[in-house]
Parts: C-alpha cells; sequence; structure tokens
C-alpha cells in the first residue's frame, strides 16, 4: 500500500503479562504489580481490573480485597521487564525494516509498502511475538500515529477485533472515533480535554471534525497537529533515532526513613552512580547536576531543599559524579528531619563527542572512559554488584520489594527451576540468555 501506514504494537498489560510468563498458575487469575516499597498498583492484569481495582491505588486500602480474591501480588520487578521489553522489540523489528520503540511496551512499525492484508499481517505480529516472548500485544493499524492510538485502544477491548483493528480505508472510522472520549486521543492531557469539553468537543470525532484554525489560535500548535492526523494527514513521522533528551533522572523513595548525613550521602552516590551509567549508555554527558531531598508531604516537620552544580566540563564519569553529588548533600543536609526521599537529576546534555573542553582541565579524560568503559563492561557481563565506595554497601535506605519475583533472564542466581517428580531440574546457564527470538 502507498503512503504512510503505521502499526502501534502495545503489550496487554505489560508487568502483569512478564509474571505470568514465567509462572503459568497466574493463567486466568487476577495479578496486580506495585510500586517501589510496595506502594502503589501500576498494572493490573484484567481479572483485577474487573475487581475494581484502580490504577495508582494504595495497596494498603485493597489488602482486604486481594486477600478475598486471591490476588497475585508482585513488587515491581524492572530487571525483568525490561529484558522481556527488550525481546519484544527484537521480534518486532522482524517484522518492519524501520521501528520506533515509544516506550517499555510500546512500538510503532512503519508498514508502508506491504502488499498483504494488514489484518493478517497484524494477527502474525500477534501470534508471533506471543510464541517468541510469552506476551500478548495488541495491534492498531492506520495511516498516522494518532489514529493508529485510537486503533490499538479499541482493539484491545472489542472482541470481535481480537487484538488487530485496521483503519486504513475502514467505513469505521468514524464509529472509532466516535467511540474514544477526547481525554483519551494521544496527546491530550486533562486540562486541554476539560477546555475541549467546554467548547463542545467531547470525543475523537468532534475534534476532527473542528475547525483547525480556532484549535491552534487556541491551543497552539501540537492540538492542531493532532486535528490534521485525525483527518488522516501525518504530522509525526517515525523517529528511529528520537532526539536526545534535555535531561535524565534517577529518583527514590526510601524503604525506611533516612536521619543521618551519611546515609542520604550514600543515596545520593548511588543515583549519581546510576545516572551517570544512563548517560553512557545514551552517549551523552552532563553540564550540570541538581540533588535534592525532601522528607514525607506527611509529616508535620518537613523539609525541602536542592543544590545545583555546574561542571567545568561536561561529564558521565561516575566518581566524578558521585564526589559531586555528596558535595551537594553536604549543603542541603539539616539534622532533626527524616528524609524519605532523594533524587539527582542531570541537565544541559550533549553529545560525549561533542564535549567543549576547557584549556585549565587537569582532568585525564582519556583514562576516565577506560576506567568507565572497563566498570560498565565487567557490570554487564557478570551481574557483579560493583559500586563507588561512596554508595555504600549495606544500604539499608534502600527500597523495598517484599513481593518480587526472580530476575529470570538476568541473574544467575535465579535461573527458572522445574520440578520433575522428585528431581530438580535446573535449566543450564548457557540457554539463559540465549537469541531472544525464544523464550528461555
Amino acid at each position: 500500500m502507498n503512503g504512510d501506514i503505521f502499526a502501534l504494537v502495545d503489550c496487554n498489560n505489560f508487568y502483569a503479562s512478564c509474571e505470568r510468563v514465567f509462572d503459568p498458575g497466574l493463567e486466568n487469575r487476577p495479578v496486580i504489580v506495585l510500586s517501589n516499597n510496595d506502594g502503589c498498583v501500576v498494572a493490573r492484569s484484567d481479572e483485577a481490573k474487573k475487581l475494581g481495582i484502580g490504577m495508582g491505588v494504595a495497596a494498603f486500602e485493597i489488602a482486604g480485597l486481594a486477600k478475598k480474591n486471591k490476588v497475585a501480588v508482585f513488587s515491581s520487578n524492572y530487571s525483568l521487564y525490561a529484558d522481556m521489553s527488550g525481546r519484544v522489540m527484537e521480534s518486532l523489528s522482524k517484522f518492519a525494516p524501520r521501528i520506533e520503540i515509544y516506550s517499555i511496551d510500546e512500538a510503532f512499525l512503519d508498514l508502508g509498502g506491504f502488499d498483504r492484508s494488514l489484518t493478517d499481517l497484524g494477527r502474525d505480529i500477534r501470534r508471533t511475538v506471543r510464541r517468541w516472548t510469552g506476551i500478548p500485544v495488541s495491534v492498531g493499524i492506520a495511516r498516522t500515529k494518532t489514529l493508529a492510538k485510537v486503533a490499538n485502544s479499541i482493539a484491545k477491548r472489542s472482541v470481535k477485533a481480537g487484538g488487530v483493528l485496521d483503519l486504513i480505508d475502514s467505513p469505521h472510522l468514524d464509529r472509532a472515533l466516535f467511540a474514544t472520549p477526547v481525554e483519551k486521543i494521544w496527546g491530550v492531557g486533562l486540562k486541554t480535554a476539560t477546555k475541549l469539553k467546554g467548547m463542545g468537543i467531547k470525543t475523537a470525532l468532534d475534534l476532527q471534525n473542528a475547525d483547525a484554525g480556532r484549535i491552534r489560535s487556541g491551543f497552539g500548535i501540537a492540538i492542531a497537529r493532532t486535528v490534521h492526523e485525525l483527518r488522516g494527514t501525518c504530522c509525526y513521522p517515525l523517529e528511529q533515532n528520537p532526539p536526545a533528551g534535555k535531561s535524565t533522572a534517577v529518583t527514590r523513595t526510601f524503604g525506611r526513613p533516612v536521619k543521618s548525613a551519611g546515609q542520604l550521602k550514600e543515596a545520593a552516590a548511588s543515583y549519581a552512580s546510576r545516572a551517570a551509567e544512563k548517560l553512557r549508555q545514551q552517549g551523552l554527558a552532563a553540564n550540570c547536576m541538581t540533588v535534592f531531598a525532601s522528607t514525607s508531604r506527611f509529616v508535620t516537620k518537613r523539609y525541602f531543599n536542592s543544590d545545583t552544580v555546574e561542571f567545568d566540563v561536561a561529564t558521565n564519569d561516575t566518581i566524578e559524579l558521585t564526589a559531586r553529588a555528596c558535595g551537594c548533600v553536604e549543603r542541603i543536609y539539616r539534622p532533626g528531619y527524616e528524609f524519605k526521599r532523594c533524587g539527582v537529576v542531570m541537565a544541559g546534555l550533549v553529545p560525549e563527542q561533542q564535549v567543549q573542553y576547557n584549556l585549565f582541565d587537569t582532568a585525564d579524560r582519556a583514562k576516565s572512559r577506560r576506567l568507565m568503559a572497563a566498570i560498565d563492561s565487567i557490570r554487564s557481563k557478570t551481574n557483579c554488584p560493583l559500586r563507588c565506595a561512596a554508595a555504600g554497601t549495606g544500604q539499608s535506605w534502600q527500597v523495598t520489594f517484599r513481593n518480587r519475583s526472580r530476575r529470570y533472564t538476568t541473574n544467575w542466581r535465579e535461573l527458572p527451576e522445574a520440578a520433575a517428580g522428585k528431581t530438580l531440574i535446573i535449566e543450564k546457564p548457557a540457554n539463559l540468555l540465549r537469541s531472544r527470538n525464544r523464550l528461555v
């Protein structure tokens, strides 16, 4: 087919689906996944949704309901989810030469030029991803990304669609747009939706038929583009290499309150180290860093403070960043407070190959790069808990994951096990990280 054609492939209830891959006993059973420190619900299986468990609800509020209905409750297992995401994305890359990974569980595929039935292709994608990874997906196909989002949303809910909906030249396009509330349109926030409803624009069909000039003057170019996207005019092409973000952050809520400056330094150093790894993975360096710390919002004695440092030369060196992060903590720490949260924000990001050096810089940058490369190599190959001493060893403040499942695909000590009679069979390590085209 000619022209722009996008397929949005979205993993269904991704975190919950990842848990089910390695535990078949969870099939047809309600499953929920909790946020850091097991605080709130961040993922739900369809069965859990039917029980009325809402997204973002506090875990303690549904404890009784979960126990009564035998809900399987898991802590977030980010290592597992990230690896399973990589397997899904690699599987999708077999179907299209151009793919944009939009999030951990979503990707846009360029289907322009295919001469076969796109619905059949979508079903083939669903079957293959499920067979190779165990993860169920839904596929929405349309002329623009915004319409593909609409198609995908309906494909998830519609029994008739069976997980695949093609809106290319579809006679049901207007019906699909009418069934989509304006607040559910990709790129339309709640405040914008409220204002649109005040103008009588309540559905995607209403927005499609709205005056584009009036929408632009009242809401700006982004929503005006959404109008054109709903009309089938592509305003957002596929981005295989999205532009680098302006900042990156690592923030956490502590497993228990932190009172001492030493523990707060450990946390800041640990987060700065993780942020440095993220920068190197993306080939970036930071020109400045902000460290913040705060108490809980629900205590009487509240406190928040932050400190920002600028670097003479943009950097992604773990040792340099952790040292500066500890210095920030010395300036923002106040005794007598129970800190509940800390974070590190890297800003002024530039490609590491375009770093502007300083004439008076005395650091051995070449040596630093070799050292960081060696550290990254060791960590990636061995899962070694290698870290700066400033990050501490005990880390009693760490986020708690009381109900976390095994990291089946990324940790040698947590390989899948299967019992056959009285004999325990353990998967060989050689099979753990083999081709991602099939499950281990």
